[in-house]
């Protein structure tokens, strides 16, 4: 029996009693019983909110859920320890001989970016000219 169906039983107790309305205890009863009905039909309403506002919660449940797996999608976290792998990369270094002094010297890929050093043995200016795409540079 719901809250609603309890205060329509109590108001037909008090006319089967036929309590005398005019009377103050008939007035407070009569008063009290439509308060209480009031209340039971704010219940209702606040019960059939609350469903609504629990099925709109689950929606968002839901849709967070997915993206929570887009986010931790195995491809995407390859794709991120790929980079971080690349961050973290072993310098590279190379062999050049000096055509001076033919010397070998052992040099990092920042040296030879700068295009020319000087060989630590002679003194003599080393060149470097190599493509984007040659794993070896040119002295």
């Amino acid at each position: 029996m719901t809250t609603t169906e309890k205060v329509a039983y109590l108001k037909g107790l008090m006319e089967g009693m036929k309590l005398d309305t005019e009377t103050n205890e008939g007035k407070l009863l009569t008063v009290i019983a439509d308060i209480l009905a009031d209340m039971a039909s704010d219940m209702e309403d606040l019960s059939g909110d609350l469903a609504d506002l629990a099925e709109d919660v689950d929606a968002i449940s839901d849709d967070l859920s997915d993206v929570e797996d887009y986010l931790c999608d195995e491809d995407w976290d390859d794709e991120e320890d790929e980079d971080a792998e690349d961050d973290e990369e072993e310098p590279l270094f190379f062999e050049v001989t000096c055509p001076a002094c033919d010397k070998t010297i052992t040099v990092d890929e920042d040296v030879l970016n700068l295009g020319s050093i000087q060989c630590p043995n002679c003194g003599e200016m080393m060149e470097f000219e190599f493509d984007e795409d040659d794993e070896t540079p040119e002295d």
